[in-house]
């Protein structure tokens, strides 16, 4: 235990392309079915085509925390936009934002609707910058301004870790994932002043072929496209490049972290809604996430240093740390906890509990 090393200090910042976003505090939503019996109140059924309850959560993606959760009917719509606002208005209050605060909030493509991107174009206040960037429905109007994009703006895509993305074709060769500014081509009026279309291309696999358009099957590339009001040239207030296309784009996709975090919170309690009644599930849904944020912080403060189990999924978590072999024993007014020598987990649970003594009393 003397050998542990000291828990990072300061608040954790995210990294995209190997350039640290410092001082932005990022906020993802996502949405997730949890399948029930009809005999659960609300319970209907989902656009998947499931029967059960439909909720909506924001995460903080620098601390993996759960800032915010809605139960929700199961045919509730994926793009409702006064349960992005509650959500969003509910997240907010939880994040201990400092005067002039930088937040960056990511969506798919339930965010395309006028109504919340204007309301995410309003969060932006003399004391707190907001940028956003979400997913974007395609239609023919799109299509006309992608046909119009010649051939040489559109270069690679990049990984998260920089490094150009790429996949293997069906005929085994190398195929890039591509990018291009599609703003000055698409007419935006209407939309939020400032917002910018980016539209990413690659080849259709096997799997995509019963569901592109006439239009991807006629050029040959499956499209997606993004919305955002990061700027082209300032981009992220202390992140070069930040409003490159290419950046913008690995921006997003790493949005899909926040599938992680809801498969987790599933196993923590959100996956099995105990009661019928409604009121019960949804406190519950927040004892579940306060569970999710008990195991984020862990992670964070106490198992730093231990990619194996910072990294482990709940139940790996559980049966390494919480069911671990152990005796307590009582003598002279004193409590002590004897470890089994041969776990191999022994000197990990050791570190975290002390750590645990360690941190500050919260003010």
């Amino acid at each position: 235990m003397d050998d542990a090393r000291p828990a990072p200090r300061g608040f954790p910042w995210i990294s995209v392309c190997g350039r640290e976003l410092a001082g932005w505090y990022v906020l993802d939503l996502d949405a997730t079915i949890v399948t029930c019996s009809s005999r659960k109140e609300g319970a209907a059924g989902t656009f998947k085509g499931s029967y059960g309850h439909h909720p909506l959560g924001a995460w903080v993606a620098n601390t993996r925390e759960c800032a915010a959760m809605l139960l929700r009917c199961g045919n509730a719509a994926a793009n409702d936009v006064a349960d992005h606002k509650s959500v969003l208005a509910a997240a907010l209050r939880q994040l201990p934002l400092p005067i002039w605060s930088k937040l960056l909030i990511r969506i798919d493509g339930a965010a395309f609707s006028h109504a919340l991107l204007e309301h995410l174009q309003a969060l932006t206040t003399s004391r707190r910058r907001v940028r956003w960037v979400t997913g974007w429905a395609i239609n023919t109007a799109d299509e006309r301004a992608i046909a119009l994009l010649p051939e040489q703006v559109w270069p690679c895509a990049l990984r998260q870790d920089g490094q150009v993305h790429e996949i293997k074709g069906p005929d085994g060769e190398w195929l890039s994932y591509q990018v291009a500014e599609l703003t000055g081509v698409r007419d935006l009026t209407g939309w939020p002043e400032g917002m910018r279309l980016i539209v990413r291309r690659v080849k259709p696999s096997r799997r995509d072929a019963k569901k592109l358009t006439a239009f991807e099957k006629r050029t040959g590339w499956r499209y997606q496209i993004i919305a955002t009001n990061i700027p082209a040239h300032h981009g992220l207030s202390g992140v070069p490049a930040s409003g490159q296309m290419w950046f913008v784009d690995a921006l997003y996709r790493d949005h899909a972290e926040v599938e992680d975090r809801v498969k987790a919170i599933k196993r923590v309690g959100l996956a099995l809604l105990p009661s019928k009644s409604w009121q019960l599930n949804a406190a519950w849904i927040l004892a579940a996430a306060l569970a999710a944020d008990l195991d984020a912080w862990m992670r964070l403060l106490l198992l730093h240093d231990e990619p194996e189990l910072a990294g482990a999924e709940p139940e790996t978590i559980r049966m390494k740390l919480y069911h671990l072999p152990a005796r307590l024993t009582a003598h002279a007014r004193r409590r002590t906890l004897h470890l089994d020598r041969t776990w191999p987990w022994a000197a990990a649970f050791a570190t975290a509990w002390q750590r645990t003594t360690e941190l500050p009393a919260a003010p």
